[in-house]
């Protein structure tokens, strides 16, 4: 009888040295293949997340890099026979040999149909059957991880019409709702709602569950994690998509069950952390939460710089730099636009001077080469934007997959060059702790009207809607105007006496051992 599993997701390949230059056979099954996949199903069976997790990141990856780093799997068919026929495990190795096909060979327009029905036929199972396995967190991560990717990569192969064939163009039109964006966001909604994930994380706050103390896992009833730990990725992944769409108040919106502002599920995989925090500051970053933004950038990044040398050998590691680096550069982006660096540890502020230094000075001059050095910043570190709705099929064909990131970055400049003039009274306030509107509005050269009507901007661009509805300021400089008066507030940075006291004793011990060097010679 076949049994319910969940769905994997991984991208890895590899070729043995002995099957250079042969014919890739999708139905040839190695040794090392066979035994892999019958004791990844016993295993599966037997609910052994340590092993399951030990096959999943190490037995997989070498396979891969052993024989299949620029050829697929074999195929499902293939396997299917020494797994039972299991229907359930052949779905997920079915999502493992995509995810690999994905990564390392480039995918037909068929088989990103097909690994679309793939995803529909293991999330009904998840939604609709029973399932009872435990598997290890990263997997389930990587699948919805996965799922977001593909759609995205979709949107991205369908809106170059110019540059597909006849075939791929009748493909498309015959397939019309493969990855289509309702079909995505309405399974990541189902699986948070089935999972009923929300009330889990309430009821932990309450003292009433340990969800975070097991992170996820049903050591003792043995019931199955799966449904519970797919339904809080798929919030991320709700996160994601929607600022892939360009919808930002609504992908924090489904983020809002979880506390990012404490360590949590999320935070146990590191490809799970980077991306929250990564999607979150952004969509932060475009609302004008600037703060925000600042502080959770500030987070992820002094966590990367202190463990990112234990993640040398993961197949995620590139992806991790890559993040680091554009965190790096959405971070000067905010920090030009809300110039907060006490919000900024040391550690990282040192390595954003290093990196960006001279373009955040630039870019605060606010003259053509700043909005160039915006320009670039964003296109650098910004999502790669999809165009969700389907394609025009009109002659002459064109390609429009760069459509919804221009969109994005004209609303993103637009946004900075309204901060341009209020760079100048911010910094005139700065020298006064009060002034008449009347002389500053000399000092700025404009009229009376046009000064309170850049003063309400001020305000207007200083403040923002957070997460829980509050209005709140992320200004360091603010003000009230009293009879023609303005009163000018400067924000006092709370002082960080630990802080100081550890810099200090660094240096003491730096001194000491310098001095018995010193002695010793």
């Amino acid at each position: 009888m076949a049994s319910a599993y969940d769905y994997d997701d991984s991208s890895h390949e590899g070729r043995d040295s002995s099957h250079e230059g042969l014919e890739y056979d999708p139905n040839y099954v190695p040794d090392a293949v066979k035994t892999f996949v019958v004791h990844l199903y016993r295993q599966i069976r037997d609910k052994n997340v340590y092993e399951i997790h030990q096959m999943y990141e190490g037995s997989f990856q070498l396979l891969t890099e052993r024989m299949f780093r620029d050829t697929p799997w074999p195929s499902v068919e293939a396997v299917a026979s020494y797994v039972d026929n299991d229907h359930v495990f052949c779905m997920l190795y079915k999502e493992m040999w995509f995810r690999h096909l994905f990564a390392r060979v480039m995918p037909t327009g068929m088989q990103r149909v097909e690994s679309w029905d793939n995803y529909c036929n293991l999330f009904g199972v998840v939604l609709h059957g029973v399932v009872n396995m435990q598997l290890p967190n990263q997997w389930l991560w990587d699948m919805v991880d996965e799922f977001v990717y593909q759609f995205q990569s979709y949107c991205q192969y369908r809106s170059k019409l110019k540059s597909r064939s006849h075939e791929e163009l009748q493909l498309i039109r015959q397939y019309d709702q493969a990855w289509n964006v309702y079909g995505v966001l309405n399974y990541l909604q189902a699986l948070v709602e089935k999972s009923t994930i929300i009330q889990i994380l309430e009821r932990e706050k309450e003292g009433l569950e340990i969800f975070t103390a097991t992170d996820g896992y049903d050591y003792d009833n043995g019931s199955s994690n799966v449904l519970k730990m797919l339904g809080y990725y798929s919030m991320i992944g709700l996160l994601r998509v929607h600022c892939l769409l360009g919808d930002y108040s609504t992908g924090l919106k489904c983020l809002v069950p979880i506390d990012i502002s404490q360590q949590g599920v999320y935070t146990t995989i590191i490809g799970s952390h980077i991306t929250t925090i990564y999607h979150y500051g952004f969509a932060s970053l475009m609302l004008r939460r600037y703060v925000d933004a600042i502080q959770e950038f500030n987070k992820v990044l002094l966590y990367i710089l202190k463990t990112k040398q234990f993640h040398q050998k993961s197949p995620q590691y590139d992806q991790i730099l890559k993040k680091n680096e554009q965190m790096f550069a959405l971070l000067a982006l905010s920090l030009s636009l809300c110039p907060q660096v006490k919000l900024v540890e040391e550690n990282v502020n040192n390595h954003l001077r290093e990196k960006y230094n001279d373009k955040m000075l630039r870019m605060q001059r606010y003259d053509d080469e700043a909005y160039s050095l915006y320009d670039e910043l964003f296109s650098y570190a910004c999502p790669k934007f999809i165009t969700p709705s389907a394609p025009v099929f009109d002659e002459p064909l064109g390609n429009y997959n760069q459509d919804a990131y221009r969109l994005q970055l004209k609303l993103f400049l637009f946004e900075v060059k309204q901060q341009q003039l209020l760079s100048g009274v911010r910094n005139f306030l700065k020298l006064y702790s009060s002034i008449s509107i009347g002389k500053l509005a000399t000092y700025i050269e404009v009229d009376e009207p046009t000064l309170r009507t850049v003063l309400m901007t001020y305000k207007h661009k200083t403040h923002a809607v957070n997460s829980k509805g509050n209005i709140i300021s992320h200004a360091d400089i603010d003000f009230y105007i009293v009879e023609d008066v303005l009163h000018i507030i400067e924000s006092k940075p709370a002082k960080r006496y630990g802080d100081y006291f550890i810099k200090q004793i660094l240096k003491y011990e730096g001194l000491i051992t310098e001095l018995e060097r010193v002695r010793l010679d």
